[in-house]
């Protein structure tokens, strides 16, 4: 059973980024590993600072592929640079791709970028923020935490502390038609493999407590197959030393989360599709307005009829744009409120 969190369908949208900007390759070293990345610098004036782009979940080709372009161009017009760079054994970065990569480990990436921009004396580095969606919203506060002069921090489609797939997992299978009773009985599957898998059970074991999970059209998709033997005893050892929540029986991402949360004293703005299938944005708007509100200048703002992605959607599931071949359609609000909020700072 391999590790499953949120996964951000990573795009690249057309722009006139090249316009705005000036661009330059510049690599930085994690672990005696060559990370490849992409500067953008505002045209004809001195950046106000920079931003860092902390990707979500998966594989990534955001260098190449000229990645949330669209982003950055809103980014780089409010005078800001913008820095983002490839994962490890993706695009043109050295080493292997882990789809299992903790927080905590590409929290520590994050910091060796820092520290590259501020040793190289890259115009804005003095002033260093910090973007991101999905999993990057466990990564940012776990970097805020760890390394005390970040400027502010840009979070989108937030996360609590615990693994997201029962959510995911309940509202695609009630987008694609399951009665209630069915998806109850899938999750409660799902749950007893996890807990299986984490006490060190066997895979004979998991298998058998999935019997209708594992004949399900959207799991078997999602996973790209059945999970193998494997795999399976291949991340367990790694599972293994995770903590589960014991009300919930869901992974905890990140430990003491909400203390995590409440230290934070840089500006934060958090913005939410309200018809994201991929995490329970209520209560994640909930978590940061009862930590993050309490001690800093917290924005929120959610968009209607916005997916995970926060483009434009009717069910927010995770292959309507994939099935029916929908055009990506920002939506109305999104990059004028990060345009906003970063001229008041």
């Amino acid at each position: 059973m391999k590790r499953i969190v949120i996964v951000t369908i990573l795009f690249w949208i057309s722009s006139n980024l090249n316009a705005q900007s000036t661009r330059q390759i510049l690599d930085f070293e994690f672990e005696d590993v060559v990370l490849n990345g992409v500067l953008n610098l505002p045209k004809n004036q001195k950046p106000k600072g920079l931003v860092l782009i902390i990707h979500g979940s998966g594989k990534t080709n955001a260098v190449a592929q000229d990645w949330y372009s669209d982003i950055r161009e809103t980014i780089v017009k409010t005078g800001y640079a913008t820095y983002m760079w490839d994962k490890m054994g993706c695009g043109k970065s050295g080493g292997m791709f882990d789809i299992n990569q903790p927080v905590q480990h590409s929290a520590s990436e994050a910091i060796a970028a820092i520290n590259t921009l501020k040793n190289k004396q890259i115009p804005g580095a003095a002033n260093i923020g910090l973007y991101g969606g999905s999993r990057a919203s466990w990564i940012n506060p776990i970097v805020i935490n760890q390394y005390k002069d970040i400027a502010f921090w840009i979070s989108v489609s937030g996360v609590d502390d615990k693994e997201n797939f029962k959510y995911l997992l309940e509202q695609n299978l009630r987008i694609e038609g399951l009665p209630k009773d069915a998806i109850d009985l899938l999750v409660s599957e799902w749950l007893a493999a996890v807990k299986i898998h984490h006490s060190g059970g066997s895979f004979e074991s998991a298998q058998n407590a999935t019997i209708n999970l594992r004949k399900n059209a959207f799991m078997l998709r999602f996973n790209g197959g059945e999970i193998t033997e494997e795999g399976y005893y291949k991340y367990q050892r790694t599972f293994m030393k995770e903590e589960l929540d014991e009300e919930t029986g869901l992974p905890v991402i990140v430990r003491n989360f909400e203390s995590m949360l409440s230290n934070i004293n840089c500006p934060v703005l958090a913005l939410f599709g309200e018809t994201d299938m991929n995490v329970d944005w209520k209560k994640t708007k909930s978590l940061y307005e009862r930590t993050l509100a309490q001690n800093t200048d917290f924005t929120v703002k959610s968009f209607p009829n916005c997916n995970h992605n926060i483009f434009e959607c009717k069910t927010g599931g995770f292959y309507e744009f994939q099935d029916n071949n929908l055009p990506y359609k920002r939506c109305d609000g999104f990059l004028d409120a990060i345009e906003n909020w970063l001229n008041k700072r």
